[in-house]
């Protein structure tokens, strides 16, 4: 704006094939401090504005006389707002010929901003030409800003739906370069003075400084935030900003947001350079640094719930299976990748007055609930078998427990009773995948055992009995070591008697195997169980 608050240093191209009238609208702009593009024709318009597209210098209004002599002013205008590349170019007709209403209708039907009879005063020339371009300016403001309104919702998104902190410090750095053009970091300090580091994808390709220069950082926020909370921008100049995390090998100053939701809780910081937005681009960056906040949080806590779930499990699940009188037992847990809630797979081999008590569960959901649902259960069925080890009476027994102290929750269990002495087995199934035995000539085959889930107070059916031979291996899983979404389980049971059948000799040889073959990277907990009839054979 100049002293008068007149729109300076706009480009007009004036389209008039009139030689004298483009000279006296262009000394009219001129004198009020634009830049004038002046071209005679539709088609000489058309070709100067795909050179300056080409170049990123496209005008800032357009004038255009409505009678060219190769095609009208209308026609122009039409063309002009069906390309993408011109469609914000504002237009203004204008006409020296007096042909009414009719005219101004066609040029606003046309796309046109606005209308000029000329000739006319100066002042109404530069207020109209004032006019266009702010209301252009305001339009792409208004649309860079809906852009920029949806990367950060975009943004927040793969925020919230990061299932560890690599993930989401990663999506909140991409985040921040796309809202500010700019390299960006993230980083988050935990409770416990752990520090993630995100860097957006630019800027992730190059060497990163030592472990001295995270220590800073670390020290920074503590220093920015003390005991706040909520979020605070701040430029933060070298040497404090250590040289090379927004660009490789360069000292600069920093342009940072620290956000944190609550006192005691993780802190958040974006970094971007700071020769960088300074305006919305902030207030953006803010948002996404309290977003960021919010979800570091609460995947904190996650953690540390799956922790505690996993000691849980760990506590009461022997990596080694306790030794059983006739029978040799092996047993294998493998909890579900770091990206993934906790589940409740259990297994249990028990010695009772009947023979080896052989169980393998999985308490329905992912929680610390289920963990602990699971230990209840594997306690319960420790106890009932010493009175009666009848699979059919303990599936009952243990329905009924879910049933009075859980009535939310189902679970799955097998429960295999075998008598050492002639290998005479008594199976109860609760919804579980079926034992399969793998016999020493290289086949095997499912027990066809069946009951409905525990916790619904259903008849259990009577058990099914099955013999397992001298050289024959039990297997009992979790469906957490084939289940694969998008694949039917019983093809996935298909595969499984396959590898198991193609297994070396051996109950800890079939375990691993299995392993080897299903179990990386599972969504769910893994357990296995295989017994062997005999000596002992370490697992």
């Amino acid at each position: 704006m100049d002293g008068n608050g007149k729109q300076t240093e706009s480009t007009v191209m004036v389209v008039d094939d009139v030689h004298a009238s483009r000279y006296a609208l262009g000394a009219v702009l001129r004198r009020a401090g634009h830049s004038v593009v002046p071209v005679a024709s539709g088609g000489e318009a058309l070709t100067e504005l795909d050179l300056r597209l080409r170049r990123g210098t496209l005008p800032d209004v357009a004038l255009v006389d409505v009678g060219l002599p190769d095609m009208s002013g209308f026609e122009l205008c039409r063309r002009l707002k069906s390309s993408p590349t011109t469609a914000a170019l504002p237009v203004v007709h204008f006409s020296a010929v007096s042909a009414g209403p009719g005219f101004r209708c066609r040029g606003l039907d046309s796309g046109g901003e606005a209308y000029l009879s000329v000739p006319a005063e100066p002042e109404e020339i530069q207020a109209v030409v004032r006019a266009a371009v702010r209301g252009a300016r305001m339009r792409t403001g208004a649309e860079a800003l809906a852009r920029r309104l949806t990367l950060l919702s975009e943004t927040i998104v793969c925020v919230q739906a990061a299932r560890c902190m690599t993930e989401l410090v990663r999506a909140a750095a991409e985040g921040a370069a796309r809202l500010t053009g700019s390299p960006a970091v993230v980083f988050v300090l935990g409770e416990e003075g752990e520090l993630y580091r995100g860097l957006s994808r630019s800027r992730a390709r190059t060497s990163l400084p030592d472990s001295e220069a995270h220590e800073t950082v670390a020290r920074l926020i503590r220093g920015l935030f003390g005991a706040h909370t909520g979020a605070h921008g701040t430029v933060v100049p070298y040497p404090l900003w250590p040289a090379g995390f927004l660009r490789p090998g360069k000292a600069e100053d920093a342009r940072v947001v620290v956000a944190r939701s609550r006192e005691c809780k993780p802190a958040v910081c974006v970094a971007v350079p700071a020769h960088g937005p300074t305006d919305e681009g902030d207030r953006l960056v803010t948002r996404l640094a309290r977003a960021t906040a919010l979800a570091a949080e609460t995947l904190l806590m996650y953690q540390v719930e799956r922790h505690v779930a996993l000691t849980l499990q760990h506590s009461f699940l022997p990596q080694e299976a306790p030794e059983v009188q006739g029978a040799e037992t092996v047993v294998r847990y493998v909890p579900a990748s770091r990206q993934t809630e906790i589940g409740g797979d259990f297994y249990a081999a028990l010695t009772t007055s009947q023979g080896v008590l052989a169980a393998v569960g999985d308490i329905a959901g992912h929680s610390l609930d289920a963990a602990t649902v699971m230990v209840e259960i594997r306690h319960a069925l420790r106890a009932y078998c010493v009175e009666n080890p009848d699979p059919r009476i303990l599936a009952g027994r243990l329905d009924r427990l879910l049933q009075h102290f859980h009535p939310d929750v189902t679970a799955t269990v097998c429960l295999a009773l075998v008598e050492p002495a002639d290998g005479r087995m008594r199976i109860a199934n609760a919804g579980h995948i079926p034992p399969l035995v793998v016999h020493e000539d290289g086949t095997a085959e499912y027990v066809c055992a069946e009951g409905p889930l525990l916790g619904l107070g259903l008849d259990r059916p009577p058990p099914t009995e099955a013999v397992l031979g001298p050289a024959d291996r039990l297997l009992m899983v979790t469906d957490g070591l084939i289940e694969t979404r998008g694949t039917d389980l019983a093809v996935s049971m298909e595969h499984l008697r396959s590898a198991a059948a193609g297994a070396p000799p051996g109950a800890a040889t079939l375990c691993d195997t299995l392993l080897r073959c299903f179990g990386r990277d599972r969504e769910d907990d893994i357990a296995l169980l295989a017994l062997r009839l005999g000596g002992t054979e370490l697992g």
